[in-house]
């Protein structure tokens, strides 16, 4: 093959590939087999290695991620990216039609109504047709480039499928992880050991911020867009024909919207968007209507936070109908024996689910919830949906009442009333063991990675662990007969479970699953005694003295440590090598001593990573924001925690800062 050949043969094979990208990633319709497309891109990649001068960044082979990044760059937007208004109701929407109407006086506008895509918000640069920069929202005014990492995104166009594209373009929308892919991530993680993503929100948040675009380019994320930054120089005058030029130019757009007149339009829109919106393959949690005449844009204006020509109709969490058919218990680490509905399989937020909490026996009794009952189930964003609501209307009479349990499911052992919860008391009950191991192997915790439920399951009912403290001593031998455990994995396990001994007090006092100890308890106990053995022999007193312990953890602490099971776990843990110091000794001044935090918005590390980080130098981390908030840690897509700091006069800080100040350097323009 000549050159010449090679320049024409290269140039075929990356329009051939573009279409059949966007035939696959954006329509769904695929035009050929993976076999075939497989060969086409290993011809591409093949004659790049031989003409290296033919690779252009737009080309396919590109989107494979490249080494990881020191860190991302801010970016300025331009126009700045807000938010929008919400509303639940429809009688707020026909206020906010009646507000644009009075503004515009004589003019009288259309209205466009769009799915409110669940993703992360993001800003693309197209530069005479090729994509140049990536970047999040941020707080409105400054993002952060991703310009990496959204390049692995197959159903991004690397080039505008335009003869004649503007010399620059914007274009703003979401980044999304599809439900299906969500699903499966999830079970890989849970076979993981790793812990679950509480929605697909959250997972494609983690994957932007991931500092490595490899692992990215594993998390199949998907893009869609509807709006720009400037519309100045586009050639578009509405949001109907944007959204028509925005699939000429091959960018996923939204693959129905609805053009209204007036509020019945808007209504009846609404209420088909709703029944549409169950068959997308991303999920949605809302409409919006936005004017469609750009020219009242200007007109119209904006507030601080969200324009005035544009609002989000929420729908409220989904729900489903279903039968309930049988009610199992479930025992969880501290004993508390839990109700668990198990359904007619019902699809529900883009999941087929058989499986309800029913939170407790108060809760049923509440509800009046009973087995062979007609139940309508709501998933409001969590991976487990829980039952809301009766319908008594449709009972037969051969209902049947759920009885509480007298003994353990798990144990055999007589269960006990703890005010509305029932317990069951048996420290060697292998259901709390299974409860505690993957409680212990928290990445919060002990951060044992590895520690899936399937595998924990295996070790407890196989009899190779009868207390956490048999972690420590589990070998190849024990692990290579496990199902789904190879070499290499078992290794990985046991290199894990090595490393957690050097964890410190703290998070091996949060670890053993004390009752009403969480972290913020923990890191305090530790900070204040030093060791094991100062708290061991402390009274209730002492406990209950510490800033954010109180009386009710001082008694649950000193009982955990006088009862003769949980001594001998600890000395077991003691001979096997595991610290039982804590990271700084008492009286020992810390970087952060004295500073509150709260964080908010998306970070490039898992939050509580971030915040066991805070603790460990001496910082306090709490939910909500007051005038004793030293630093408000401001991720990407910060919420109204934000607000509420500008107000209060909260100095903010950014992830670097926090990490130069984890460094021991100052922040002193934050605080002058």
């Amino acid at each position: 093959m000549t050159r010449a050949e090679a320049i024409r043969r290269h140039g075929r094979l990356v329009e051939e590939i573009r279409k059949h990208d966007y035939a696959y990633y954006v329509e769904a319709k695929p035009l050929i087999s993976d076999a075939e497309y497989d060969a086409l891109y290993d011809e591409l990649r093949d004659l790049e290695r031989r003409y290296p001068d033919l690779v252009t960044p737009d080309s396919p082979t590109q989107r494979v991620g490249g080494a990881p990044l020191p860190g991302f760059s801010p970016v300025a937007h331009r126009v700045p990216m807000q938010s929008l208004d919400n509303t639940y109701s429809v009688a707020e929407l026909f206020a906010f039609v009646d507000r644009v109407e009075r503004t515009l006086a004589k003019e009288t506008p259309s209205y466009v109504v769009e799915p409110k895509i669940d993703g992360v918000s993001i800003s693309v640069v197209y530069r005479k047709g090729a994509f140049v920069q990536g970047a999040t929202r941020g707080d409105g005014q400054t993002g952060d480039d991703i310009t990496a990492n959204l390049r692995t995104i197959r159903a991004l166009p690397l080039r505008l499928a335009l003869r004649h594209p503007p010399e620059l373009l914007e274009v703003r929308g979401e980044a999304y992880l599809p439900t299906k892919v969500f699903e499966d991530l999830n079970k890989d993680r849970e076979a993981r050991g790793e812990p679950l993503f509480a929605n697909p929100r959250n997972a494609t948040a983690g994957s932007l911020k991931q500092l490595d675009p490899r692992i990215v380019a594993h998390r199949p994320l998907s893009v869609i867009f509807y709006g720009t930054g400037d519309p100045k120089g586009i050639g578009c005058e509405s949001q109907d024909r944007w959204l028509r030029f925005l699939a000429e130019a091959g960018l996923p757009s939204p693959s129905r919207y609805w053009l209204c007149r007036d509020k019945e339009d808007l209504a009846g829109a609404i209420a088909a968007l709703d029944d549409f919106r169950k068959g997308l393959p991303y999920a949605t949690d809302g409409a919006v209507v936005k004017v469609n005449e750009w020219r009242f844009y200007g007109l119209l204006g904006s507030t601080a936070k969200a324009p005035r020509w544009a609002i989000a109709y929420k729908y409220g969490a989904e729900r489903a109908r279903t039968r309930l058919l049988r009610v199992v218990f479930q025992v969880g680490r501290t004993g508390v024996v839990t109700p668990v509905a198990e359904m007619e399989p019902v699809f529900l937020a883009g999941s087929t689910v058989s499986r309800a909490t029913l939170h407790n026996f108060d809760e049923v009794r509440r509800k009046g919830i009973k087995i062979g009952d007609w139940i309508e189930i709501e998933k409001a964003g969590e991976v487990i949906p829980a039952v809301v609501e009766v319908d008594r209307s449709a009972r037969t009479g051969e209902e049947k009442e759920i009885v509480p349990p007298e003994q353990c499911p798990a144990c055999a052992t007589p269960l006990r009333w703890d005010g509305i919860f029932l317990r069951c008391p048996n420290p060697q009950c292998p259901g709390r063991l299974k409860g505690l191991i993957r409680h212990f192997a928290r990445r919060n915790a002990m951060d044992i990675e590895g520690l899936g439920e399937s595998l924990v399951n295996q070790l407890v009912d196989g009899g190779l662990i009868r207390d956490v403290a048999d972690l420590y001593h589990l070998t190849l031998t024990n692990l290579l007969p496990l199902e789904r455990m190879g070499e290499k994995s078992a290794a990985n396990l046991l290199s894990a479970i090595e490393g957690s001994k050097s964890r410190g007090l703290a998070r091996l006092l949060f670890g053993l699953g004390i009752l009403h100890v969480g972290e913020t308890a923990a890191e305090a106990l530790a900070s204040h005694f030093g060791t094991i053995d100062r708290l061991w022999n402390a009274s209730p007193e002492e406990v209950e003295r510490i800033p954010s312990v109180g009386p009710i953890i001082g008694q649950s602490v000193t009982d955990y440590f006088r009862d003769a099971f949980n001594r001998q776990r600890v000395d077991r843990l003691r001979q096997a090598g595991v610290s039982m110091k804590a990271k700084r000794l008492p009286g020992e001044r810390r970087i952060l001593q004295g500073k509150t935090f709260v964080i908010t918005g998306t970070l490039s590390k898992p939050r509580e990573e971030i915040a066991e980080r805070i603790r460990e130098s001496g910082g306090k981390i709490t939910e909500s924001v007051s005038r004793k908030t030293s630093f408000l840690v401001l991720g990407s897509e910060p919420g109204s925690k934000l607000k509420q700091a500008r107000r209060l006069g909260v100095p903010e800080i950014s992830e670097n800062e926090l990490e130069r100040l984890l460094e021991g350097g100052t922040n002193d323009d934050k605080t002058s």
